[in-house]
């Protein structure tokens, strides 16, 4: 099968594998839509995946087309998305409940083959199927959508809240989207990119600035999110949490980004710093509501590539070019 590998640090292609067996509870998925992120970037960088070379990809949606000896929850022809984690089960933080904390955390497309593929390799028990008003490629956007809940599940947030969110990606417009509907009172949004900017608008954020600067709330947003893992943007909005808030790191930094804040204030204000990794508990509720409408695949998704333009659209996504940026490997299901 044809596949992008990232074969060392800084460098991707377009190659030939061999085709992925499933085992007895894995299901082997012709994938339709693969989305693009800013951890397909890190591991492209040299962090996070364990070894390379790897197929990257875990944000994917396809059809079944293979199943396991012990597979009865899915059938071949069944569209499905699939959520990436591979937790233990076993360690410390997996018998806490805390399975995205797990000691020997892998996942779909970061240490084992991925969806920038033809096809993929998923247990059955990861997969959700489909309903049939969702379009399979655009099904993709479910697991960012499952790390936005998580989010919010960690966030607390109240009725009437005014959100401050860092970075008007694909990311960020979904949190403004969640926040919307959490009964968010105000959704302001910083970013550089007029064009992100412009589709925050058309969201309906409150308002949409370069510089919150340009905002008028002096005693500052009880959350404040930051979507972009840029020094600058954290440190920025650290400073705009109003007093008994929350600052959530949502993006991903580099592994050795250094950020910093004053204890005193963190104390004196009880300001809550928290962060979010992932998935956790959130993959089928985020399927529910990709279900029932709360995103515009139509909006959040900007691009739509073959294949074989997946180092491009690595360099697209690099500079910050579009929003979701998808490669289709098969875009005749698709």
């Amino acid at each position: 099968m044809k596949a992008a590998v990232i074969t060392g640090v800084g460098q991707v292609e377009v190659t030939t594998i061999e085709d992925p067996t499933p085992g007895p509870r894995d299901v082997v998925v012709a994938v339709e839509g693969c989305g693009i992120c800013g951890t397909d970037l890190h591991i492209l960088q040299g962090e996070f995946a364990p070894t390379l070379p790897i197929v990257p990809g875990h944000e994917f949606a396809g059809t079944v087309v293979e199943i396991g000896s012990q597979v009865t929850e899915l059938a071949i022809g069944d569209r499905v998305a699939a959520d990436p984690s591979l937790f233990c089960g076993e360690c410390h933080y997996c018998r806490q409940g805390r399975g995205n904390l797990c000691e020997r955390w892998n996942a779909i497309g970061v240490s084992v083959p991925g969806g920038a593929a033809e096809y993929c390799t998923a247990p059955v028990a990861n997969c959700v199927k489909l309903p049939d008003h969702v379009r399979t490629a655009d099904a993709a956007l479910i697991e960012p959508l499952s790390c936005t809940v998580r989010g919010f599940d960690v966030l607390q947030a109240k009725v009437g809240d005014h959100y401050l969110i860092y970075g008007a990606g694909t990311m960020g417009l979904m949190n403004l989207e969640l926040a919307k509907r959490a009964g968010a009172a105000s959704v302001d949004i910083v970013d550089l990119n007029p064009n992100r900017l412009e589709t925050a608008r058309t969201l309906g954020v409150s308002a949409a600035v370069t510089s919150a600067d340009e905002l008028d709330r002096p005693r500052g947003w009880e959350i404040v999110i930051d979507c972009t893992g840029v020094v600058a943007a954290i440190q920025d909005g650290l400073d705009r949490v109003a007093k008994a808030g929350t600052f959530l790191q949502f993006g991903v930094s580099d592994e050795n980004a250094v950020a910093t804040w004053k204890p005193f204030k963190i104390y004196n204000q009880e300001i809550r710093i928290i962060g979010s990794m992932a998935v956790l508990n959130s993959y089928e509720r985020a399927a529910d509501l990709f279900a029932a409408g709360v995103l515009d695949p139509d909006i959040m998704i900007s691009d739509r590539l073959p294949l074989d333009s997946y180092p491009q659209a690595m360099d697209q996504f690099k500079a910050g070019i579009g929003r979701k940026i998808q490669v289709n490997p098969n875009p005749s299901a698709a």
